[in-house]
């Protein structure tokens, strides 16, 4: 059986696309959410992705990044390891899925020279000077039970008929107070998505800029997240994405983070 839930890093944050078809309304905004997130179906992802980042002041610099998921014995995991520059190269990130609470995350720091383990706390820190966070990297994963959702409206975004709809958190733990989601009907994907902290205000906004089609499936190629009162971006370019490649089952854990050998 496949499993659907493994977007790359670009698509990491493409992960909350929803599910179009006609009658929508008469549906569970929860059902349509899980639908959603069942969209793209694979056995494992494998990506590179170019990530540009702009600055407030409008310099810009560049990660190379891989990214490998897959689900092992029901669990979704997931490596992002850091290519280039050379100030972060080495650096790898693990997340896997846990029933129930939030996900396990590990990160290596060469620096460092050892694996730190990541709290449930920090979800809302930036991740590796990037517009997006820890909790941004780990949405792919995030259950639709954990949020409460509706539809608000029909709208069009940039001439596609669109769904707007609102997720909140049922717990505190979670970095936004809210996410509403501009979902196109006959493609099933969210071309913008705005966050709001948790006080009400919008913190940041998720464009989809470019999808394509790889191996049957409609994949986000470029996805831009913004931080609005920054005023800085992070624009995420897959350049290679192989969708069911077999990936070493030694690639998902602390040792491999540490070793950079399965």
């Amino acid at each position: 059986m496949r499993n659907p839930r493994f977007p790359s890093i670009a698509p990491i944050v493409a992960a909350l696309m929803l599910f179009s078809s006609i009658g929508a309304f008469a549906q569970s905004a929860e059902e349509i959410v899980k639908s959603s997130r069942d969209r793209i179906q694979a056995d494992s992802v494998s990506t590179r992705s170019r990530m540009v980042i702009i600055a407030k002041d409008g310099s810009s610099s560049e990660r190379l990044i891989d990214q490998y998921s897959a689900k092992i014995d029901g669990v979704n995991k997931t490596v992002v390891i850091f290519q280039k520059p050379a100030s972060v190269a080495n650096t790898r990130f693990l997340t896997v899925e846990s029933a129930g609470k939030a996900e396990d995350r590990w990160i290596f720091l060469p620096s460092l020279g050892k694996v730190r383990r990541i709290s449930s706390g920090e979800g809302s820190a930036s991740f590796m000077g990037t517009d997006l966070s820890y909790d941004d990297v780990s949405s792919a994963n995030r259950a639709a039970s954990a949020d409460s959702h509706r539809i608000l409206r029909e709208e069009k975004l940039d001439g596609k008929d669109c769904w707007v709809v609102e997720s909140k958190p049922k717990t505190q733990e979670y970095q936004y107070s809210k996410i509403l989601s501009w979902v196109e009907k006959s493609t099933r994907i969210a071309f913008r998505i705005e966050l709001y902290d948790r006080k009400g205000e919008l913190a940041k906004i998720l464009d989809i800029l470019d999808v394509q089609d790889r191996q049957g499936r409609f994949t986000p190629l470029a996805t831009r997240m913004s931080t609005v009162k920054a005023k800085t971006s992070t624009t995420i370019y897959v350049e290679i994405i192989k969708y069911d490649d077999p990936i070493p089952a030694g690639v998902f854990t602390t040792k491999f983070l540490e070793t950079g050998r399965p």
